[in-house]
């Protein structure tokens, strides 16, 4: 198995010790299961990881776009993490679960003028600012308030990831950030420094997603470290933070490398050490982003077989009660995953066929060319692992589908609803 928390017996598949097939039958499907025990797990990894190889002041922010709900700012607070929001209703969501927002960092590459102004309501630690009209907008509301807003810049550090060419987000020709390679980047902290109601902390960059390039954040580090030196000798302006993003791959098939999270923190750290003092700079208090790596693995998402179509001579098709409107990675990216047949676990798989959802759309396809027993049938059961990011949070209602409901399961045998499946009055509630 792909992961430590899936496993099988009596042939069933188990996820974080619980009988999946028992969960889909009192939980119904489709079901997103989440492993609270493994979240968990998981946030103390990084946030022991920071303190070892960067000091107390150091933190983990969790990316809260991979997996936004009201039980997983809970869970963050109560584990020491920081968060950053791409949005006002992620904002408001972590307020609503209670979570300090002076320890959030507001991202987006276009804030609206209401965004600005609810971010300041709501006491947002600082903005991740984009751009020279991001500054102006919040240099004019923070006015307006008498009050001085806290900054970080997003900066396009040059760098290629070589992921998928949608979640590059590094490179100089980004929509994110502004580019340290031409200029603007220096431009952009000039015209920052010049507002009297904004304070400017530091700089941010973000890589790309699903990383697992062995120097890909080490070569963003040392870029954004020169240029923090360069301000520094150029205007005085000394650094406080710097913020390295998110992006750490996960495995989703058997072939995905598995990280070292702990020592791939330590080599990020050695290389920010040594560039500090090559430098002959300070060393910023350092933040990383990490969303997929802390819930990817966390998750899984039960379906029931609907329908087996055996195609004489050409394919099998295994259809499903769910649809990219609660997988969209498919249909968005091509992502591999790993599917198994949750209730014959113990059958040898002998029969290739595509898993493909209940949506009117030929390309509602969960996961190709899987290997399943042919018995395979209906209200047989897909277990499709390693669902906990960016698929609840990019989950929709395409062709009126109502989103599956989130069971967080906890060791021992406890399991309970985070999010509550939606009904067909929630698919209209917004319509007059």
């Amino acid at each position: 198995m792909i992961c430590k928390n899936i496993t099988k017996a009596n042939g069933h598949i188990f996820f974080a010790g619980q009988d999946v097939t028992e969960l889909a039958k009192q939980y119904g499907t489709p079901l997103y299961l989440m492993d609270e025990d493994k979240i968990r797990e998981n946030c103390r990894i990084y946030t022991n990881a920071f303190k070892k190889h960067f000091g107390a002041t150091s933190q983990p922010l969790f990316a809260s776009k991979s997996c936004s709900f009201k039980r997983i700012y809970e869970i963050m607070t109560e584990e020491g993490m920081g968060i950053d929001v791409v949005s006002s209703g992620e904002m408001y969501t972590a307020k609503m679960a209670g979570f300090d927002l002076s320890h959030a960092y507001f991202h987006g590459s276009c804030k609206t003028d209401f965004d600005i102004a609810y971010g300041m309501e709501n006491g947002i630690g600082h903005f991740v600012a984009d751009n020279f009209e991001e500054i102006d907008g919040i240099e004019k509301e923070a006015a307006k308030r008498g009050i001085v807003q806290k900054v970080v810049l997003r900066l396009s550090p040059g760098v290629d990831p070589h992921t998928y060419e949608e979640v590059a987000t590094g490179k100089v020709d980004s929509k994110f950030g502004t580019a340290i390679e031409t200029g603007q980047a220096e431009e952009l902290v000039l015209h920052t420094l010049q507002q009297k109601h904004i304070q400017l902390d530091g700089f941010h960059c973000h890589i790309g997603s699903q990383v697992f390039g062995e120097d890909i954040f080490e070569r963003g580090a040392v870029i954004m470290l020169e240029f923090i030196a360069d301000m520094y000798k150029k205007h005085g302006f000394k650094t406080a933070i710097l913020d390295l993003g998110g992006g750490y791959g996960v495995p989703y098939v058997e072939s995905d490398p598995v990280l070292d999270v702990d020592k791939k923190v330590s080599e990020v750290a050695a290389a920010v050490h040594a560039a500090c003092a090559r430098l002959g700079i300070e060393e910023p208090e350092i933040h990383m982003e990490p969303g997929r790596s802390i819930v990817a693995d966390t998750g899984m998402t039960i379906y029931t077989v609907g329908s087996v179509k055996k195609i004489t001579g050409y394919k099998n098709y295994v259809a499903i009660d769910g649809s990219m409107a609660d997988h969209p990675r498919y249909a968005l990216y091509k992502s591999k995953y790993t599917c198994l047949c949750a209730n014959k676990a113990d059958e040898e798989c002998t029969m290739e066929a595509d898993i493909v959802g209940r949506c009117c759309e030929s390309g509602d396809i969960i996961q190709p060319a899987v290997m399943v027993p042919a018995s395979i049938k209906r209200d047989d059961m897909i277990a499709v692992c390693t669902t906990g990011a960016y698929h609840y949070s990019m989950a929709s209602n395409y062709n009126r589908l109502c989103k599956p409901p989130i069971v967080m399961l906890k060791g021992g045998n406890e399991s309970y609803v985070a999010v509550a499946r939606e009904t067909f009055e929630d698919l209209c509630k917004c319509d007059r």
